[in-house]
């Protein structure tokens, strides 16, 4: 899954970046349970990239199945960005839930101003409407994207962040491999300058988020 050029850069950079592997329901409603990557220990929540990302040049499409330019319709936006799944039984749910606890804390001016983005790394299953539904259950004003593998596949290597497409084994589960990684990119610049892994607590984004909005370093 690694791209010489893009992930061992991101890797050197970031230095804990993890992958995970979130187990899908079979026909049964039984869960598979994730397989977990250890990271590095950090002092702080976020790994500050030395080298920042450029935020992906993605066209997709959002949950009202209307036309979403990513760089354009985030531009001078404070910006959270991860790829998921809404079939995911645990990983991708306890971090958007760990954002939308920590976005009730900031100001309402402040709420309005950050774009939390959620790409789905499953668009076969996650159609806008029920990417929408997901979403909603978690914070109204989440961003859900969805489109054609190939080209969510690729602006996910653009931030470094590795994804298969979703693999039904034999006995009717889906897994699905991705990178757990949220990235902010900055409102002064665009660009993708912090790193935050699965492990992030609510507490943490709470702390941070009010300077990734003055496109600071936490």
């Amino acid at each position: 899954m690694r791209k010489k050029t893009v992930l061992a850069a991101a890797f050197v950079a970031a230095a804990a970046l993890t992958l995970s592997a979130c187990g899908g329901s079979d026909d049964s409603g039984a869960k598979k349970p994730i397989a977990d990557v250890s990271v590095q220990p950090k002092t702080k929540a976020a790994t500050v990239l030395d080298q920042p990302f450029t935020k992906p040049d993605l066209v997709l499409t959002d949950t009202h199945g209307k036309k979403y330019d990513l760089r354009a319709q985030t531009k001078g936006k404070p910006t959270l960005i991860y790829f998921g799944y809404t079939n995911c039984p645990d990983v991708c749910p306890l971090i958007m839930s760990n954002i939308a606890i920590a976005k009730k804390s900031l100001p309402e001016a402040d709420q309005e101003k950050l774009r939390v983005v959620f790409v789905t790394t499953d668009p076969e299953r996650d159609t806008p409407s029920s990417l929408g539904s997901w979403l909603k259950s978690q914070d109204a004003s989440f961003i859900g994207l969805t489109g054609d593998f190939p080209t969510i596949q690729a602006g996910a290597r653009q931030i470094g962040i590795g994804v298969d497409a979703p693999k039904k084994e034999k006995d009717g589960t889906v897994v699905s491999m991705h990178g757990s990684q949220v990235i902010a990119f900055s409102p002064k610049t665009d660009q993708g300058y912090l790193v935050y892994s699965e492990d992030t607590s609510p507490d943490d984004y709470t702390k941070d988020l009010p300077k990734i909005i003055k496109g600071e370093t936490p």
